[in-house]
This record gives C-alpha cells, sequence and structure tokens, in this order.
C-alpha cells in the first residue's frame, strides 16, 4: 500500500489557504471601490447649492 506524503498534503493546504486569502482580498478590494463610486455619486446633489 502506498504511503501518504504528508508534505505534499501540508504545501497543498497552505497554497489553499494563501489563494482563499487572496481572493477575499480582492473582493474587498472591488466592493470598496464599488462602496466608494456610490459614496461620490450620493454627495454630488448634495454639494450642490438648493437655493439657487
Amino acid at each position: 500500500m502506498a504511503r501518504t506524503n504528508y508534505q505534499f498534503k501540508k504545501f497543498q493546504k497552505e497554497a489553499d489557504k494563501k489563494k482563499k486569502k487572496e481572493e477575499k482580498r480582492q473582493n474587498k478590494l472591488e466592493n470598496k471601490a464599488v462602496q466608494t463610486d456610490k459614496t461620490e455619486n450620493d454627495l454630488i446633489p448634495l454639494t450642490e447649492d438648493p437655493q439657487e
């Protein structure tokens, strides 16, 4: 019977963790950019003088 290669399993597990962490970081950056765009669009009407 073949023996389990624990070092390879550990390497794969760490690689999966890094990949998942990077994906989460990218998603956070995308969400932050979208929120910033929405916030900027919401602020534009507020800066105009309503009395004019």
